[in-house]
């Protein structure tokens, strides 16, 4: 199985165009990381009786980021209007034209200009019209393509994001195997210490065991990250799983990894070994880098 083709990103583009009974319908979706799913529509006004269609054909397919739609619609040139004259009302603009040159005993002088300026003397109609019930199908199918494209862009993005995840998933599990190596020269580094300690109190006039005791307790406690390498491994194989699986991961991988931070932590903190320190150093810099990451797996 090609683990690449699995993870997706929340960031991506889509493009569809379509035409239909004389219009140029265009939409661009752009999609960027959210912690849930959220869609923003801008389109004309009278369009607008579409906008929860086409936002559930989005929701459909998305279930992280959000996604703003643009959806421009234009009428083409096949759709110029055609223009028809109101007949009756220049004829009665003439009769009172000269009904006026009669009684006042001027010449009529209305010109072509004169008639144009009439209010309502030119009727303007669509040579192409469209029924709701076509634009509904043909948005509905111009959303669905644009999706597609999006999906396929926002596919592309997860694979350099599963690939570049797989890598520092790899390089957590090499950090984890040198933990394991240096752990016993950590407890030998403590018992050279403990040693030290206890000739000092051997040296003293009265021998304090409850002292020593106490010191025996406290290596035996810091100088133990058997559970958190336990831990840890098992968080790193459960992301590595993830990588692989075929539905949202995002919130699984935020989660997982706030728990490896936990347990990387926690080893800096018993560790008090140089070599360890530096190992430890470089984990919590890789996992700073997957979490950048993360945020934009859906």
């Amino acid at each position: 199985m090609d683990v690449k083709s699995l993870i997706t990103s929340m960031t991506g583009f889509g493009q569809a165009n379509c035409m239909f009974a004389g219009y140029h319908v265009q939409i661009d979706l752009k999609s960027v990381n959210h912690r849930y799913c959220e869609v923003a529509v801008r389109m004309p006004r009278e369009f607008l009786k579409f906008e929860d269609m086409m936002k559930k054909i989005v929701l459909k397919h998305v279930k992280r980021g959000r996604v703003d739609m643009l959806v421009t619609i234009e009428q083409s040139a096949e759709a110029v209007r055609s223009v028809e004259l109101n007949w009756p009302l220049a004829e009665a603009y003439r009769s009172a034209a000269e009904q006026l040159s009669a009684r006042f005993g001027l010449k009529p002088t209305l010109n072509v200009r004169d008639y144009l300026e009439i209010p309502n003397l030119m009727v303007f109609k669509e040579a192409i019209h469209a029924t709701d019930e076509e634009f509904e199908r043909e948005l509905s199918a111009c959303s669905e393509a644009a999706v597609q494209m999006l999906l396929r862009m926002r596919k592309i993005e997860g694979n350099h994001l599963s690939t570049d995840m797989k890598q520092r998933l790899d390089m957590m599990a090499s950090y984890l195997e040198q933990c394991r190596l240096l752990s016993p020269q950590v407890v030998k580094h403590y018992a050279s210490k403990l040693h030290t300690r206890i000739e000092e109190y051997l040296q003293q006039p009265i021998f304090d065991e409850a002292r020593l005791a106490m010191e025996v307790a406290i290596f035996a406690d810091r100088s133990n990250v058997d559970e958190e390498l336990i831990r840890l491994q098992s968080h790193i194989q459960q992301c590595q799983q993830l990588v692989s699986a075929s539905e949202p991961v995002g919130r699984k991988f935020d989660f997982l990894l706030q728990e490896m931070n936990r347990e990387v932590n926690t080893i800096g903190s018993k560790a008090n070994h140089a070599e360890l320190t530096t190992v430890v150093v470089e984990m919590k810099a890789e996992l700073e880098k997957m979490r950048e990451q993360i945020q934009n797996i859906e």
